[in-house]
């Protein structure tokens, strides 16, 4: 259990301190008040990066540094603090750039934007999943990393004039071999969330609605040697637009509603219900990884619910230590 919270320089909070109860936490506050932040700092502490922004972007103005630290019940602590030009993680009496894999603590996030997920664009679909499938495979979550690394390099070569393919190739070999990894596990993470959501959303919705995902790649099947010569097959239109236009950082998740499409088919509420059903998938999934309830941050995502979805989320998540936002009492 998260015990308490303190911040110092992180966006608005110049000093701040929170109290954490064993089941719900409520943090109370108008619009802008920097309640959200809280939310923002705790997932860094806990997952070791933001959800929204880069170090620079969270500072506090005119201050140089930022710090964060976590309490937890079993005595352990984490300690965050960025100094203008890096980040460090302290837990026990060890420091690192990065948090340590096993000092990770699982967190289920829901932001307001993720009940308009259905009708989101590709990129806010992505991020979604890949949040999700980082926090569940730390191999997935490395592949990711050094896939956009791969990729960054890539298009800064590709607006180069000078640029040849050849000076492409072992970027090329790269996005090739962590694109590939990334197709099959984002593939396995559709199929074992399909095996789920129909009865998660049957569970909110009370009726005999069927819901299920379609994984739409980009790259299709392709294997390591295939997703090598589509991105050699492109370079002229790439090196012309001066970005990578082949690869799984197009790819896209369709909601699929009665066996139609969900977006322009279901109904605002239905496709709340599909989030939130998705939001319970994600919370057994992590409970069944870890062995351990993860911590739910809700950010003011119940004035964004009628009476039917709000008792389901609070009955869902009655076990789990939840934190969560809002500009008036929910309850």
């Amino acid at each position: 259990m998260l015990e308490r919270v303190r911040l110092a320089n992180f966006r608005s909070h110049e000093a701040y301190r929170l109290d954490c109860k064993p089941s719900t936490t409520l943090i109370l506050g108008e619009n802008g008040c920097g309640k959200t932040s809280v939310l923002e700092a705790i997932y860094i502490a806990l997952q070791g990066k933001s959800f929204r922004a880069v170090d620079r972007e969270i500072v506090k103005r005119e201050t140089d540094f930022y710090r964060i630290e976590v309490e937890f019940d079993s005595g352990e602590r984490t300690i965050v603090t960025y100094d203008g030009n890096k980040r460090q993680f302290l837990v026990g009496d060890r420091k690192a750039a990065r948090l340590p894999k096993k000092y990770k603590h699982p967190v289920v996030l829901f932001l307001p934007s993720d009940l308009n997920l259905v009708e989101a664009s590709p990129t806010r679909k992505r991020d979604f999943f890949d949040r999700l499938g980082a926090q569940l495979n730390a191999d997935y979550s490395n592949s990711l990393s050094r896939y956009n690394k791969a990729l960054k390099q890539r298009n800064e070569l590709l607006k180069r004039p000078d640029a040849d393919e050849g000076a492409l190739f072992s970027w090329n070999l790269l996005m090739a071999k962590y694109g590939v990894e990334i197709r099959q596990e984002r593939t396995r993470m559709v199929e074992e969330l399909n095996r789920r959501l129909t009865e998660a959303y049957r569970s909110i919705a009370e009726n005999h609605d069927t819901v299920r995902m379609i994984y739409d790649s980009y790259t299709g099947e392709s294997s390591e040697s295939e997703y090598l010569r589509l991105l050699s097959l492109d370079y002229e239109r790439d090196h012309l637009t001066g970005h990578t236009n082949f690869g799984i950082h197009k790819d896209d998740f369709e909601f699929v509603f009665n066996e139609v499409g969900a977006e322009g088919n279901a109904s605002r509420g239905e496709m709340r219900s599909i989030m939130l059903a998705l939001k319970f998938i994600e919370s057994d999934l992590l409970h069944e990884t870890f062995g351990e309830r993860p911590l739910v941050l809700l950010d003011d995502v119940f004035s964004e619910l009628d009476d039917t979805r709000q008792k389901a989320l609070t009955t869902n998540f009655e076990r789990n230590q939840v934190i969560l936002t809002s500009v008036k009492a929910p309850f």
